[in-house]
C-alpha cells in the first residue's frame, strides 16, 4: 500500500479536531499546521500526531502550500477540521492511492447546514480536490476559495466525505463576514459596486439559490441558508464598494 499524509490547517478547533483526527488515524502521517490557537487544538492533535506547527497566519494558500512541503509522503489528503472521513470513503482512499491510475482524485462532500444533510441550494454537487500525488499537486494563491490543482489525470471516488459545516448561525454569520472581507479585496479590481449592484445580485444569489439550485427542497434549512446566501452577496458588494471607495488594497489579516 502507499503511505498516505493528512494535512490540516486549524485555529480554535477544539470542537471539531478530535472527531476528524480519529476517522485518519489509519494514515502513515498526519501534519497539523496551526496559527495559535488558544483553546485545546494543540493538545488534542498531539494525541494524534508529533507533527504539530505553528505558522504566523498571512493567507489559507499559503497555510496550507507550508502544510503540503511538510508532508512526508507522495500522497496526500488534505482535510479541514470540520470534515469526517467515513470506513467507506478510507478503503476507498487507500485502494485509490494504490491503483497508480490517477494523480488526484476529486472527493463529493455531503455538506450539513445547521445539523442537516442538503440536498439542493447548490450544496449536492461539491467536489473538491483532496486525495492527491504531492510532487503533480499545487495550490491556487487566492485569499479565500483556494484549492488544489493537478498536473496530470484526475478521477472522482464515489464514497462522500462528510462536511459539518456552519453548526449555528452564529459560525455562519462569522464565516460570511471572514470570506467576504478577503473576497471583497480579490473582486474590487474587477467589480464595480453600487446601492443597485448590491439589491440585484443578492436578489439574484436568493433566487439562483432557493429556485434555480432547488434550495426548497430542504425547507427551513434551505430557505434560511438561501437567504444566508443572498446577505453574504450583498455584504461583497458592500465591502467591494467601500474598498473602491477608500482605496484600501491590502488584504487584512483576519485570524
Amino acid at each position: 500500500m502507499e503511505k498516505i499524509s493528512a494535512i490540516l490547517i486549524t485555529l480554535n478547533e477544539e470542537k471539531n479536531l478530535e472527531a476528524c483526527l480519529d476517522g485518519i488515524r489509519w494514515v502513515d502521517e498526519i501534519v497539523v499546521v496551526d496559527c495559535g490557537s488558544h483553546d485545546g487544538t494543540k493538545e488534542l492533535a498531539l494525541k494524534y500526531t508529533d507533527k504539530f506547527h505553528y505558522r504566523a497566519w498571512d493567507s489559507f494558500s499559503r497555510q496550507k502550500a507550508h502544510a503540503l512541503d511538510l508532508a512526508s509522503n507522495e500522497w496526500v489528503l488534505s482535510l479541514d477540521a470540520d470534515e469526517r472521513v467515513t470506513k467507506e470513503l478510507t478503503e476507498e482512499i487507500r485502494q485509490a492511492a494504490g491503483s497508480g491510475t490517477f494523480d488526484g482524485y476529486l472527493l463529493k462532500r455531503d455538506n450539513y447546514f445547521l445539523g442537516k444533510l442538503m440536498r439542493g441550494a447548490g450544496w449536492q454537487h461539491d467536489y473538491q480536490m483532496r486525495l492527491f500525488r504531492k510532487s503533480k499537486a499545487r495550490i491556487t494563491d487566492r485569499l479565500v476559495h483556494e484549492g488544489f490543482e493537478i498536473d496530470g489525470a484526475v478521477g472522482r471516488l464515489s464514497n462522500p466525505l462528510k462536511h459539518f459545516t456552519c453548526t449555528s448561525l452564529s459560525a455562519a454569520f462569522a464565516k460570511m463576514n471572514e470570506y467576504t472581507s478577503l473576497e471583497a479585496i480579490e473582486y474590487a479590481g474587477s467589480r464595480k459596486s453600487s446601492g443597485g449592484a448590491a439589491v440585484l445580485h443578492s436578489l439574484s444569489a436568493f433566487l439562483r439559490s432557493y429556485v434555480s439550485r432547488r434550495g426548497y427542497r430542504d425547507g427551513m434549512h434551505g430557505l434560511v441558508l438561501s437567504l444566508v446566501n443572498s446577505v453574504t452577496t450583498m455584504l461583497l458588494y458592500m465591502k467591494i464598494w467601500e474598498i473602491q471607495r477608500n482605496g484600501k488594497t491590502k488584504a487584512p489579516l483576519i485570524r
